[in-house]
């Protein structure tokens, strides 16, 4: 899956927990966030300037930035862990702050090759293709 593809599905279900998703449309989305998020920050300082640095109170082009992908990059992310034959109830995981790392291990693995309980393998197979 390309980088266009995978933003493409991840705003196309970006209310869809259910299915799988594979290694390059989870990371592809993720890279998506980073330079939405970066771009958005970057927009804030340059038009909401103040000396005395960004605040929430003034930076609202990131905040919603943030709301918008806050949905669908969950969603992604469940039907990554779905892939891995694990249930998205897992991304609980992540309000412990330890459990960050055990789920971008997981988020890194290889999904299941075959149908598992959450569907049939998803477009593009299992591979991480970046080039």
């Amino acid at each position: 899956m390309s980088f266009g593809q995978a933003i493409a599905a991840g705003f196309l279900n970006y209310i869809n927990f259910s299915g799988r998703a594979g290694r390059s449309e989870y990371w592809f989305w993720v890279l998506f966030t980073v330079l939405a998020a970066v771009a958005s920050e970057f927009l804030d300082a340059a038009i909401f300037v103040n000396h005395g640095g960004l605040s929430p109170a003034n930076a609202p082009l990131n905040t919603l930035v943030t709301l918008a992908l806050l949905l669908p990059t969950f969603a992604v992310a469940a039907r990554r862990l779905h892939d891995t034959d694990r249930t998205g109830w897992w991304l609980l995981l992540a309000c412990t702050g330890i459990g960050i790392f055990l789920l971008l291990y997981w988020q890194y693995q290889e999904g299941t090759p075959d149908a598992n309980r959450f569907g049939s393998e998803p477009p593009g197979g299992p591979q991480l293709n970046l080039i």
